[in-house]
């Protein structure tokens, strides 16, 4: 899937379209952050992919925390998964997203999208009573960020091109590779759109 061209840079933000792939998850987080984010960008618009004809003409994307197992059986149910790793915008993904987009995943129901070259390890921190939350030191962040770990994963190894943004005594917690972003949290709870905005100006449009 391509993305939309032809836009031209003047001296105001050019608009841009997300995507919220809308299968199971914290949908609904994810669609009002990103509109929260994007209200200096007038024209902008956040919109549910459900199936493969969705993805066309987005900027960006992103695949939301939930269950990962049942994501992925979803990806291929709606026929989404060629479409998911030919798609040319950036992707932003959180939790069950970090798990998705990886290269290697240590649960053999998950088929990975391979969109960024990491190993991932699901639920790194046990069960949901064992979420917590946590002040992170994020790369190109000068405040720390509150992130929201829930039944969350974490990336055990980072491949070539890789940039590691956090990392925990578990493991690597928020990594950059391209367009594409991933989080072991939850960025899309608590107001904090930090985040979603240095996503937003990496995409080049």
């Amino acid at each position: 899937m391509s993305t939309r061209s032809g836009k031209k840079r003047c001296c105001r933000p050019v608009d841009v379209k997300v995507g919220v792939l809308a299968l199971q998850g914290d949908v609904t987080e994810h669609i009002a952050a990103f509109r929260e984010a994007l209200t200096e960008r007038p024209g902008s618009s956040v919109v549910p992919v459900r199936k493969a004809a969705d993805l066309a003409g987005l900027d960006a994307l992103a695949i939301p925390g939930g269950e990962s197992t049942t994501i992925s059986r979803l990806i291929e149910k709606n026929g989404l998964y060629e479409a998911l790793r030919e798609f040319e915008g950036g992707v932003f993904a959180t939790c069950a997203g970090m798990v998705l987009v990886a290269e290697r995943v240590d649960d053999p129901r998950v088929r990975p999208l391979g969109l960024i070259p990491m190993r991932v390890e699901r639920n790194a921190f046990g069960r949901q009573a064992d979420s917590r939350e946590a002040m992170l030191e994020v790369k190109g962040l000068e405040e720390p960020f509150r992130a929201v770990f829930i039944r969350a994963p974490v990336a055990t190894e980072a491949g070539r091109g890789v940039e590691v943004l956090a990392r925990i005594p578990e493991g690597i917690v928020a990594v950059r590779h391209d367009r594409h972003m991933a989080f072991a949290f939850h960025p899309e709870l608590g107001g904090d759109l930090r985040l979603h905005r240095m996503f937003l100006e990496g995409l080049g449009v």
